[in-house]
């Protein structure tokens, strides 16, 4: 008897501060677990005119570089990227597109990626998902990302989001703390602030997303 063939999937993602590397490798942790073969395939920002303000962790200058990319991020500007052999050279029974949040649309560099040939040959009649992972706000994340899926020929399946804690204006304050410290502090220009990374209950979120792709790969068992 000839053994099943496992479900591919192929993660593609972009990261800066790893939060959404955490939540990518907490789902596929359970895809695997799952009887998955899963690929992960980081795009690199390689553009000369925004790529290089992300080139070290923490930001040089925090609130010019994030302030910096308003503009851009609105007006759905690409730019330069590295795209992963991985991404052309494998056949995958699914694809996730998993992208942190810049001023409530997808980061620079995933767009970019979703705009490109590539991403259209990938997704084309391919099953697909997305991820959200944002410090507050996600939804409008999600959306563009399930509507450039969609539109490129995608069959999207699922999508989830993943986010830090605080309100509008503590969150806000700890991003900007965490992006020009490169730690997560308890207070930032005099006022008490919550934890900058993601919220602890986004493993049970990533194991409970990885098991909703994994059933819709007909994967069996939990």
């Amino acid at each position: 008897m000839e053994a099943t063939a496992r479900p591919t999937v192929l993660f593609v993602y972009y990261t800066y501060s790893q939060q959404t590397l955490r939540v990518v490798e907490a789902t596929a942790g359970v895809l695997r677990e799952r009887g998955c073969d899963v690929t992960l395939a980081r795009i690199e920002f390689t553009d000369r005119t925004y790529a290089p303000r992300f080139a070290q962790f923490p930001l040089r200058r925090a609130y010019a570089d994030i302030f910096g990319m308003v503009l851009p991020q609105y007006r759905g500007v690409t730019g330069e990227i590295r795209i992963p052999d991985q991404v052309t050279t494998g056949d995958y029974d699914l694809v996730c597109i998993a992208s942190p949040t810049w001023w409530l649309h997808p980061c620079m560099p995933m767009r970019s990626f979703i705009e490109s040939d590539v991403a259209g040959k990938l997704l084309a009649g391919r099953r697909c998902a997305a991820v959200a992972v944002a410090h507050r706000y996600w939804r409008d994340d999600l959306r563009i990302l399930k509507e450039h899926l969609v539109r490129r020929g995608g069959q999207y399946v699922d999508g989830s989001h993943f986010i830090a804690g605080g309100g509008p204006v503590d969150s806000m304050l700890a991003l900007f703390s965490y992006l020009s410290t490169g730690e997560t502090k308890a207070r930032y220009l005099g006022m008490k602030i919550p934890p900058a990374t993601l919220q602890p209950s986004y493993v049970e979120q990533s194991r409970d997303f990885g098991n909703r792709l994994a059933n819709a790969l007909g994967t069996q068992g939990h």
